[in-house]
C-alpha cells in the first residue's frame, strides 16, 4: 500500500475504493463511502449563535447532537433553496460525527486508483488541500474529497465551545 504524505494529491496518494457520490450544483464530489455514517432526509436544523456561515447549526439525530455543515456555503457556491432531494450525509471525520448537507446523492462507486488523476494545480492562492484528486468519468468529471481536510476542526470549533444541553 501506498504511503500518503501530508499534503499529497497526485494520484499516488488516492487510492482505490468505494465513494459515495453526491452533487453540489453541476459539480459530482465523492468521499470513501468508509467515512459515511447514514444519509437522511433534511431535518429541521438549530441555529447556533455566531458559528460560522458554513456551519449551519445542529440536529438532534435520534437524541444525539450533530452539527451540520452546509457544502455549497463551505466551498463558496451560491445558496439555493433546498429541493425535493436535499439531504444529509452524516460523516465520520476530523476526529468527530457530522453532517452535510448535499443536493443529491447520486450514487455508490467503485473508484480504481489508476482512474484517479491528480488535482490540478490552480496557482498558490487556490487552496485545493482537500482534494485527493480527480475522476474523469466520461462527460462528468468527479471531485474525490478528503472530509478530514474540506471540514477542519477549525469550522466545527466554536460547536465545542458551546455549553451541553
Amino acid at each position: 500500500m501506498t504511503q500518503v504524505n501530508a499534503g499529497e494529491t497526485t494520484s499516488q496518494g488516492a487510492r482505490t475504493g468505494v465513494y459515495l457520490v453526491f452533487g453540489l450544483g453541476d459539480t459530482d464530489y465523492a468521499v470513501e463511502v468508509g467515512r459515511v455514517r447514514e444519509i437522511i432526509g433534511l431535518l429541521p436544523i438549530t441555529r447556533v449563535p455566531r458559528l460560522p456561515d458554513s456551519v449551519r447549526g445542529v440536529i438532534n439525530l435520534r437524541g444525539k447532537v450533530i452539527p451540520v455543515i452546509d457544502l455549497r456555503v463551505r466551498f463558496g457556491l451560491e445558496a439555493v433553496d433546498h429541493g425535493r432531494r436535499t439531504c444529509i450525509i452524516v460523516l465520520q471525520a476530523g476526529g468527530g460525527e457530522f453532517g452535510v448537507v448535499v443536493d443529491r446523492v447520486i450514487e455508490v462507486a467503485h473508484i480504481e486508483a489508476a482512474g484517479i488523476e491528480e488535482t490540478p494545480h490552480f496557482g498558490a492562492a487556490i487552496d485545493t488541500d482537500y482534494l485527493l484528486g480527480v475522476v474523469n468519468n466520461g462527460p462528468r468529471v468527479r471531485l474525490l474529497i478528503d472530509m478530514d481536510r474540506a471540514v477542519t476542526q477549525e469550522a466545527l470549533a466554536p460547536l465545542d465551545a458551546q455549553p451541553d444541553a
